[in-house]
């Protein structure tokens, strides 16, 4: 545990603000070879050719190191197969790897907390040799053609493959992956009119979809079971217009007396986009009786939860009961300094994917011109507010007037950032704690009761409407 005196709450802010040796180099090979990407692979041009070499350069002594400046050489000369793309989607791969490890290194190091020592096996399972193939020759057109050169004949395209993978529950992850990928590629057609690409994300999903047409790359996940007790931290809502998740982040206490863990319990459903707010919850709720936990404040029961190497709980009601009342302030001042972060899988060691709970008091707020931070006795944390959800009572005035702060350290735009979950402050002279997910499981708070009936009212709306449209 890192003393209170050596940053205040338990993490050190300055370990933070230091720089990681590499990181920058690493993230500018990437930088190069997604630059490359946007005028496409067919005839590279000069600039092009020297992303590819400085890609080469940055893996030069890993075992990838001849794979990749050969896979360099044809694609700078516009002869690359589909072999060479994958060699250089794994060295870009390998770099962010690189990158995610060396920033969860310093968190644990800021923290004081362990990392699990369980590594994550690869997937089990056999995929469609002849469908792999095809998603992957349709990637490997892609890189040729570049961003600027797409247009809807290249992006229609994966179709075909989608539809043929999507009935095999072991391609679907791939399937779902192309499918969105294709999608919003369909939206900036043609490209050759676009003059800005989201360079770093479409290169992200080109890069993990071909490597997940490896044979056994996109099989199902290695999981076991959990028994013991599930101590809720917080929870992260992540929305779009036609969907929402809810990621409920919590400490795990084995009943066998091993060290607790940290763990996840994910829910997502489709919406329609007239569902906003606290009425997101109607959605979520009824396929997560966590839900109701977090929001009365206990804890869960577990009896043999399916759960990933990773930490990852495939949650089903079935293996979960209610259990004792347990205030996420208490399990983060007394169980999550002890908690170890679980395994992170080859494929998802990205900095995007960082996501750890830490917790945070003795601090002092400034908000200046809408950028937050929190200042501990060593130093600052950017405070990441535009990620707080309208969907629960937490806002950025609880954040500014708090004391003490459950949050997720994230890496964003190069530095850490904490995204609050809950935060204890001060209101009308009493002592209370305010959560990003006080609303899951109901709630009687006037904003949240309007907003429940206006969710109400839409979807009975829909469901009438689309109970109209099947009679017919």
């Amino acid at each position: 545990m890192v003393p209170d005196d050596q940053g205040g709450g338990l993490m050190r802010a300055d370990l933070l603000s230091e720089t990681i040796p590499g990181l920058d180099e690493a993230l500018t090979a990437v930088d190069a070879f997604d630059r490359a990407l946007v005028a496409g692979l067919l005839r590279p041009q000069p600039a092009q050719t020297a992303g590819l070499t400085g890609l080469a350069h940055a893996v030069a002594g890993s075992p990838l190191a001849a794979r990749v400046a050969e896979a360099a050489e044809k694609a700078a000369g516009g002869a690359a197969s589909e072999d060479h793309f994958v060699a250089l989607a794994a060295a870009r791969t390998a770099l962010l790897g690189s990158a995610h490890d060396a920033l969860m290194a310093r968190i644990e190091e800021a923290t004081g907390r362990p990392r699990g020592e369980e590594t994550v096996p690869p997937p089990a399972g056999q995929q469609a040799a002849n469908l792999l193939a095809a998603a992957r020759s349709w990637l490997s057109d892609l890189a040729r053609s570049g961003w600027q050169g797409i247009d809807h004949d290249v992006v229609s395209g994966a179709a075909p493959v989608v539809s043929a993978m999507l009935p095999d529950p072991a391609l679907r992850r791939l399937a779902t992956l192309l499918d969105g990928f294709a999608a919003e590629l369909a939206a900036s057609c043609p490209g050759a009119s676009s003059e800005r690409f989201p360079e770093r994300r479409w290169a992200d999903l080109w890069s993990r979809a071909l490597l997940l047409t490896l044979p056994g790359a996109a099989g199902v996940p290695v999981t076991g079971t959990a028994t013991g007790r599930l101590l809720p931290l917080g929870v992260d809502v992540h929305e779009h217009a036609t969907a929402v998740q809810a990621q409920v982040h919590a400490v795990f206490e084995p009943a066998d007396g091993a060290p607790p863990r940290l763990v996840r319990a994910g829910v997502a459903v489709p919406k329609p986009d007239t569902v906003v707010g606290a009425g997101l919850w109607q959605l979520l709720r009824p396929h997560m009786s966590l839900l109701t936990a977090v929001g009365e404040g206990r804890s869960m029961d577990l009896t043999d939860m399916p759960v990933t190497a990773e930490g990852d709980l495939i949650w089903s009601d079935e293996h979960a009961r209610q259990g004792e009342p347990a205030d996420a302030f208490a399990t983060a001042r007394v169980a999550l300094p002890a908690a170890s972060t679980a395994a992170t899988a080859p494929l998802d060691r990205h900095p995007a994917r960082i996501a750890v709970p830490v917790f945070l008091e003795g601090y002092t707020t400034h908000d200046k011109d809408g950028a937050l931070t929190f200042t501990l006795a060593d130093g600052p944390v950017v405070v990441d507010a535009d990620r707080i959800p309208t969907a629960g009572p937490l806002t950025p005035e609880a954040v500014v007037a708090s004391g003490a702060c459950i949050g997720l350290l994230r890496w964003d735009a190069g530095t850490y950032r904490l995204q609050p979950l809950a935060v204890e402050t001060t209101v009308r002279k009493k002592a209370v704690a305010i959560h990003a997910g006080g609303w899951a499981g109901g709630t009687t708070d006037k904003a949240g009761v309007k907003a429940e009936k206006a969710a109400t009212d839409a979807v009975a709306v829909l469901r009438e409407r689309a109970g109209r449209l099947l009679r017919k």
